[in-house]
């Protein structure tokens, strides 16, 4: 392992890490060395995850129940996890939310505010609430995930795409304020990956195909994939790169 890679004593949050991307990058940052809280909204999920982790890697793995679009609960979270890990070095804001799979004209506007709630909102959040946690240790480092529907919108999934480009917006401006307190904040932006999350997408025959039209590399992607491309960003490898969005797509946005 190149040295720039090993976060051994470091400590890192991880949303939305019961399952999918976020258990997967949960899963490369503790084989970099890095001990890991895991937040997700469900303890017994957490639980199982952080078990996993320990016998695998041998890293410390506080699992604690959040929902990530709820202030208050984030901003007890993170102290709680300061309390117990001691600092705060990554921030991996993962978790995200689409309840509505249709036009976006169509949707409710209390339904649109729930995804803009735990989508950007609740990313926000999170990063005021660790800022201060890096400042003590003198450096972070956040990834947001965003998606390529926040670069170009998606059919049927309209608002999540809204919200994505809002995530993409929200790195660059954190970015921007965040550099000169040696924090970097980037942006990860998976396109197709076959989560239980995107279900309704690579399950419909025809929205696959039609999909896999669009992309250099003419298969659906893995949670792996993403998730290396955020530990890579969220170790030293990448300590000069910051206000940068990575998409790993099979090269659908060329």
């Amino acid at each position: 392992m190149h040295e720039a890679l090993n976060m051994k004593g470091q400590v890192s949050i991880i949303t939305g890490a019961s399952r999918g991307i976020g258990r997967e990058i949960a899963n490369e940052l503790a084989h970099l060395g890095s001990d890991v809280a895991l937040v997700s909204r469900k303890q017994e999920a957490l639980n199982e995850v952080a078990e996993d982790i320990r016998e695998k890697y041998g890293v410390k793995a506080f699992p604690i129940a959040c929902h990530c679009g709820k202030v208050d609960q984030i901003n007890d979270c993170v102290a709680k996890i300061a309390e117990e890990m001691g600092r705060i070095d990554v921030l991996i804001n993962n978790a995200a939310t689409n309840p509505h799979f249709g036009l976006a004209i169509d949707g409710d506007p209390a339904m649109f505010l729930k995804i803009l709630e735990t989508n950007i909102v609740g990313y926000f959040a999170l990063a005021k609430a660790c800022v201060p946690h890096m400042d003590t240790v003198k450096k972070g480092s956040i990834v947001n995930l965003a998606s390529v529907a926040g670069i170009s919108p998606m059919p049927f999934i309209g608002l999540y795409s809204i919200s994505k480009a809002g995530v993409i917006s929200l790195t660059k401006t954190l970015a921007r304020e965040l550099g000169p307190r040696n924090i970097r904040v980037n942006a990860v932006a998976p396109g197709l990956i076959k989560t239980d999350f995107s279900r309704a997408l690579w399950s419909n025959e025809t929205i696959l195909g039609e999909a896999l039209k669009e992309q250099a590399v003419p298969r659906i992607g893995e949670s792996s994939e993403p998730a290396r491309m955020v530990a890579f960003l969220a170790s030293d490898a990448a300590s000069f790169t910051t206000g940068s969005v990575y998409t790993v797509d099979g090269g659908s946005t060329i």
